[in-house]
């Protein structure tokens, strides 16, 4: 009997162990690259930029070994059109508000640092739109955002250059949650993302019918 209750506190201790265990995905980027690191607990992943590696070779001759040509390897996922991706925004976004309304304090955005320097140097008044939109979309999202999850020390700064020709943009941006939130998050999600995912596909496979049979028409 005194083994059981070692055996259920032991399992009851790592159940807790994992449910509070950290995950997050931290990225920094400027002067044209971008790293993306997977932080699972003290440890940390880089998923990219990876590294070169050698082409594979055979065991036996040495020699390079065939790669397959991507279609072969998996099948092609459809590209979503821009009329899919506000459908999925109508569908999914009331569910995933409500379940980061109830999971908000589980969810940090840390480190959050972006400076953008717009530049205005080839089209000045298309420049100058673009930093309105910006500036309306910092103003009006912060607060959204961080309603909805922690965001510690927000660090945002958009500017414009009129006479350089391109934009420069740079800094980190660090998602983190723990694991029973996501799962949480995951169950509430998980009957909305797959009726959607339900009809998109439909409607992938009607686009396709209706573009075979414009293609090849009946005689």
């Amino acid at each position: 009997m005194l083994g059981l209750w070692i055996a259920l506190g032991v399992l009851a201790a790592l159940i807790l162990l994992i449910w509070r265990l950290r995950l997050g995905v931290l990225a920094s980027f400027g002067g044209g690259q971008v790293t993306v690191d997977l932080r699972i607990g003290p440890f940390r992943i880089r998923l990219t930029p990876r590294q070169k590696r050698e082409k594979s070779r055979s065991k036996k001759t040495g020699k390079p070994g065939k790669l397959k040509a991507p279609a072969e390897t998996k099948k092609k996922i459809p590209r979503p059109t821009a009329a899919d991706l506000k459908d999925a925004w109508r569908t999914l976004w009331p569910a995933a508000r409500r379940a980061l309304e109830r999971t908000r304090r589980g969810i940090r955005v840390a480190p959050l640092r972006v400076s953008v320097t717009l530049g205005g140097g080839t089209d000045p008044a298309a420049a100058a739109e673009l930093y309105g939109g910006l500036c309306a979309l910092v103003w009006t999202g912060m607060p959204a955002l961080e309603a909805l999850v922690e965001v510690p020390d927000p660090q945002i700064h958009i500017g414009i250059d009129f006479d350089a020709p391109a934009t420069d943009w740079e800094g980190e941006l660090g998602v983190s949650l723990r694991m029973g939130t996501l799962i949480a998050i995951g169950l509430r999600l998980g009957i909305p993302v797959l009726k959607w995912l339900q009809t998109y596909f439909k409607k992938q496979e009607s686009r396709r019918n209706a573009a075979s049979a414009a293609e090849y028409p009946a005689a």
